[in-house]
Order: structure tokens, then sequence, then C-alpha cells
């Protein structure tokens, strides 16, 4: 059984995509080699600083060096299929080559999971013509029935609605979730499992915010919008199918959990100190105890999966690495402008030739 989800987080920033190559090309993920990468790349090894490089020149080649900067797919297979890591690697180069044929992409097989999976990051721009990749609903549904169509081929299970990965009936009202530990948050607090989700993305996105600028950026790639007025008391978090949480409800839900305007700027401020003088003292939010009976939700946060673990620690760019990005496009700008110019010239100089050529003739 194979699930093709399309991570629909924020990409329309250098150090977003960036962040997502360094994440999937990791060695502790794929140290088994199973990678793959198409289109233009000059390095001799697959390194994610080179391949941001070649996709960030590729941008800037054809001037479209803004909007979304990638498309990212994650193929997953349930922990109990019998796949291999070069099935999974096969399965996403022969997707790979049907969706995103002329643009540069990079396929990475995980195996730090108990069950495989593989990332695509897809560069936004094509090397061939330079146009921009767009998705629509029915594209992204035609890629799930395509990657169905590949486990038939492949002797894999598909993922048939209504049912358990063994063939089962899914009884009415229940709830299903790879992760055992959210599978029984879930079952303990099914009503509010939304409300849950936005209390883990907090969780997720506090630490190492310096502002509520970047916490707001840090939720909206993880599906939620915030809304932080300064007219308004409350902050409002909306996810991408439209269910809205306050951070009152957030409190409610898990006593101690505080993430009220204050309590985050202050945490923001807090984390700040600690930065300039070095502590590394842990988030003062609050442990998260459910007020509803449940007694996963703080285990459940408090043994977060590797890789969302790992998410929240990906390194953002300091100001060094700000300042040598932007040197590079200054660079590169510099060099399409005397390239710009050589060219201009050399038109300048033809038509001139053209001139005396026809000069001599009429002579």
């Amino acid at each position: 059984m194979a699930i093709n989800k399309v991570v629909n987080k924020s990409t329309k920033s250098h150090g977003a995509m960036r962040n997502v190559l360094e994440y999937v090309l990791r060695y502790e993920k794929n140290k088994d080699g199973y990678v793959e990468i198409s289109g233009p790349y000059g390095g001799d090894t697959i390194n994610y600083d080179e391949v941001y490089r070649t996709w960030l020149q590729e941008k800037q080649t054809w001037d479209k060096d803004s909007g979304r900067m990638y498309a990212h797919n994650i193929i997953s297979f349930h922990k109990d299929e019998n796949t291999t890591p070069e099935q999974v690697l096969e399965i996403g180069r022969t997707f790979a080559e049907r969706y995103f044929s002329g643009f540069q992409y990079v396929i990475a097989v995980h195996q730090d999971k108990d069950h495989l999976h593989c990332h695509i990051v897809t560069n936004s721009v094509s090397y061939i013509d330079g146009h921009k990749l767009h998705q629509t609903k029915r594209d992204l549904d035609r890629q799930k029935e395509f990657t169905n169509d590949l486990c038939r081929e492949q002797g894999l299970s598909i993922a048939e609605k209504g049912h358990h990965f063994d063939g089962s009936l899914i009884e009415e009202g229940e709830i299903t979730a790879w992760s055992k530990d959210k599978y029984n948050l879930l079952i303990n607090d099914s009503k509010k499992s939304y409300v849950a989700d936005c209390a883990i993305a907090i969780m997720e996105s506090v630490p190492g915010c310096e502002s509520r600028e970047e916490f707001i950026s840090r939720m909206e790639e993880k599906g939620w919008s915030v809304r932080w007025e300064d007219s308004r008391k409350h902050i409002v978090f909306q996810n991408n199918n439209g269910d809205k949480v306050r951070d009152s409800n957030i409190e409610k839900t898990f006593a101690g959990m505080n993430v009220s305007k204050e309590a985050l700027t202050n945490e923001f401020e807090r984390q700040n100190e600690n930065r300039i003088s070095g502590s590394t003292v842990g988030s003062a939010l609050g442990s998260c105890n459910p007020g509803t009976g449940s007694d996963n939700l703080e285990d459940f946060l408090g043994k977060l999966d590797s890789e969302t673990e790992s998410s929240r620690t990906v390194a953002r760019d300091s100001g060094v690495e700000r300042a040598n990005r932007d040197a590079e496009q200054k660079r590169l700008a510099a060099e399409r402008s005397e390239r710009e110019r050589a060219e201009r010239e050399e038109r300048e100089r033809a038509v001139e030739r053209r001139k005396r050529s026809s000069s001599r003739e009429d002579r």
C-alpha cells in the first residue's frame, strides 16, 4: 500500500528550498545511497548545497526566481508491505519521469522509519524552456491513480477506501493512522483531532523562533495559517481544510499549554536572550496534559517521530549564509548583465558591418 502525498508547505523562499533539499539528502536518512538526481547538475556527488545552487542558477537563467520554488512529493509504503529500497526508488523514478520530465529533481529513499518512503523534490522551473510547474487538483488525483498502477505492477497492495491494510473493513467511527501514538491519541479524542494537530504544529514551530513573523512562517509550512492581529484578543489558526482553532481552545483542550499572544511573545524574547547568552534552556510553553482524559498526548508530543523532530531543527539560514547567497546572486546578476552588454555590442557591430557592406555595394 502506497500513499502519495504532496507536501503543501511554504515553498516561496530560497531558504525553504535549501532546507528541504538538506533534509531529504541527509546521510542518516539515506545512508545506503538510494538517491538519484535528474537534469543539469555539475557536482561529482549529490550534495544538497550544490543542488540548491544549481537550481537557483537555473531559475535566474530563465528570470523565474520568484513565486513557488519547488514541489515536494512523498510516496510512503505501509510498514507491513513487503517492499525493498530498490522497489521504492524504481517507483519514485518512474513517477518522476512521468510527471516531472524536463525539470530538475532529486529522489531519496528514506529508511530511518518503520516504513520505507521516498521524497521527490522538483525545481519549479523547467530547464528545457523555463516554464513554471503548475499542478491542479485533477493532476494530483491522476498522480495518486498512477502510483496505484505502479504498485499493481510491482505486486504491491493498493489503498482502498474503507479498508485496512489487511483488507478488513473499517468500522464506522474508527480512525486509522500509521503512527501508533497518533492512532491512540485520535481514538481517545477523535472529535478534536485537528485541534491536536494544531497543538503539535505549534509545539514543533515555537523552538528557536525569533519573532512572530518567523512563527507564522513555520506554521504555514506545516499547513496552518495564522491570524495574529494587534486589534484582536485571540490568535486564530486555520488549516488547509478550513478548520479553525483559537489559542484559547488549545489551552482549554491541553491543560498547561499556554499559547496566548503574550505567552508566545515572551517565549520568543526568552529564546532570543538564551541564544545571545548561549543557554539551551527548554521551551517555557509548559507541558501538555490533555484536559479530556487522554493519557497519550504528552507521550505523543514527547515521542515525535525522528522525521518531524528533525524538521524543526533544520538549520536556518544564518546571516553569513544570507550574505553569501546575496553575494552569489549579485555575481550571477553581474555576469548576466555583462553577457547582455556583450551581446548588445555584438549586435551593434553586426549592424554596423552590414551598413558598411551595403555602402560598398552601392558604390
